[in-house]
This record gives structure tokens, sequence and C-alpha cells, in this order.
């Protein structure tokens, strides 16, 4: 719409997310998008799915489970379109195009590439895995995004956009923006035993959990070690549950800081405190729900509609390019 800008936000689709998806972008996505200045688009990275794992079997069911999961936390599919990058055709045109503009070594020395291969001890990778970037910059620029709410592993993927924007418009002329990233205070939420959030490692707090089920995972989280019982002192600076009072219990921080510091707050209280909290914030979550869940034809008609919103627009930056490049 004119005057507004264009954010391109999206997900691989592994089924139901947690309150780490929340932090990490779903925050800044509803964010973003009841400020009304800007144009939201959210993309099912389905394809980008299949660069870690071959099996495709359950991709439509996790994609099912994720577009309730974003419905709950506030996505307006009227406003902001939901919609699967498998099924618009041109994200993998663009890619295509856009692969000739880089080169492999610039694609090689991408930092979260090497992460990713060091954290999940990968072999040999695909082509398609070190051109997921390149992938991930077409998805943006298709419609135009101008900006990209990610996390902080994801900034040197927009970096690389940025620059096959900048390398586009100089070989062929101004089409494209160079689009920003915008990063949340808590861009990486931890797990219930402090390591990195993950339904793989049963460390995660799901935004469809019951009250009854966060209460039970709070029991389990970490504390302090060096506070056994209470009245030992505590140092909430390196608490795990006290990272979450500081994302879902602002209000009463400070009163928490003083009572796990003076020994008079236990931890099996403080948990229970942070599980209050946090029912109470996913209470909203659990009523949106109501609306959607059970009727997956629903979610289906949504992302239809979805798929033909971003199809015109990515029709649209075809003719760009083929026009730009004086082809076709």
């Amino acid at each position: 719409m004119p005057n507004k800008k264009i954010i391109l936000s999206g997900m691989r689709p592994t089924g139901k997310l947690h309150l780490g998806h929340w932090t990490g972008a779903l925050e800044n996505w509803v964010a973003l998008q009841n400020e009304g200045g800007y144009s939201n688009y959210h993309l099912i990275a389905d394809y980008h799915a299949i660069t870690t794992d071959l099996d495709t079997s359950r991709i439509h069911e996790h994609s099912l489970e994720m577009v309730l999961d974003w419905l709950a936390a506030g996505i307006d599919p009227e406003h902001s379109p939901v919609f699967r990058q498998s099924q618009i055709k041109e994200h993998t045109e663009l890619h295509l195009v856009f692969s000739m503009l880089i080169t492999t070594a610039r694609l090689e020395r991408n930092p979260t590439l090497k992460e990713q291969v060091r954290d999940l001890e990968l072999g040999p990778i695909s082509y398609g895995y070190l051109g997921y970037p390149v992938l991930q910059a077409a998805d943006i620029l298709l419609y135009k995004g101008e900006i990209v709410p990610v996390g902080e592993d994801q900034l040197s993927h927009v970096e690389i956009t940025r620059e096959i924007a900048r390398d586009f418009n100089r070989q062929y002329g101004q089409v494209f923006p160079e689009p920003a990233a915008r990063l949340t205070q808590f861009a990486r939420l931890p797990g219930l035993d402090g390591k990195k959030m993950s339904k793989s490692l049963n460390n995660a707090i799901l935004l469809s959990d019951s009250p009854d089920d966060v209460k039970k995972k709070m029991k389990k989280a970490v504390t302090d070690p060096l506070k056994i019982r209470k009245g030992d002192p505590g140092r909430p600076d390196i608490c795990l549950v006290f990272t979450y009072h500081k994302k879902f219990n602002s209000a009463e921080e400070q009163e928490i800081r003083r009572g796990c510091e003076s020994g008079e707050l236990g931890c099996v209280d403080c948990k229970m405190r942070a599980a209050e909290r946090i029912n109470t914030f996913l209470d909203p979550f659990r009523e949106r729900r109501k609306k959607y869940e059970g009727h997956p034809e629903r979610l289906e008609e949504i992302l239809k509609s979805g798929e033909e919103r971003a199809r015109s627009i990515a029709r649209q930056t075809m003719s760009d390019v083929h026009k730009a490049m004086k082809i076709g």
C-alpha cells in the first residue's frame, strides 16, 4: 500500500511454536502489524525446510500447526497475508536470477553457515544449503521488503540480501530496495535448562501449552545452583527463572530481585509466580486459538487467500525484473 513500508518475515514449518519463537520473532511481527505504518507479509518457508531435512511427509501438517500459532499470537491474515513459499513459483525464479550475482566464496564466508555446520555437526553440505541466504534474499526482495524482523543469527543473511539488491540495481537499474534488519530486545529466550529453547531438547514452553503444562514445566526450570533452599541468598542475574520474570513479569521485577537476593523468596515460589505470569500472558493466545482449533479448512482458506495476494505482487516484481534485464 502507498506510504507503507513493506515487511517480509517468515519461518520454516517445524510445527508448534514456543516462547522463544515469540520473543525472537512473533512479538516483533505483531507489534509492527499493529503500528499501522507497515504492509506485512508472512512466509511459510517450506522450501527452506528441506535444506536440512529431505523428509517432506509432515511439512503440510507442520505448516498448519505453525499458522495456528501465528493466528493465536495475533497475526491478522486480513492485514498480514500468510502464504507458502512453494505455492509462489516466482520465489524460485528470482532465486535463480540472484544466484548469478553472488560467488560461492562469498556464501562460504557466511558466519551463520559456519556456526550451523559446526553446531549441527554437518558433513558435506548441499548446494541448496549453501545457497540458503540467496533464496532468502529472493523471498524478501520479491515483495520489495524494506524491513526484515530477524534474530541475531540471521543478520548476516540480511546483509547478503542487501548486497544482492545493490548488485542487481547496479547491473540492471533500480528495482529493489536495500532492506534493514530489525531486532527485538529478547532475541533469544533460553529454554528451561538454560540452553537454546527447542522442542527437540524438551526444554520449551509451547504457545499452545495448557496452564497446568506451563506449571509442570516451570517446576523443572534450572535456578542458581548456590541457592539450595529458601533463606539462601540468590543471584538473580544468573538465574534462568529471573530471565522469565524480566520478560513476562516486568512489573514485579525489582520485588523478585530483592526477594531472591535476600533469600526471602524461595525458588519454588519464584517458579510458580513466573508460571502464573506466563499463563496470564498466554491466556489471550488460548482465546484466539479457539476460533480456529479443529477447523483446518479455515486455515486452508487463509493460506489460499494469502497466496493469491502474494502471487499478484510476485508477478509484478518479476515483470519489473524482466523489463530491467531486457528479457522475456
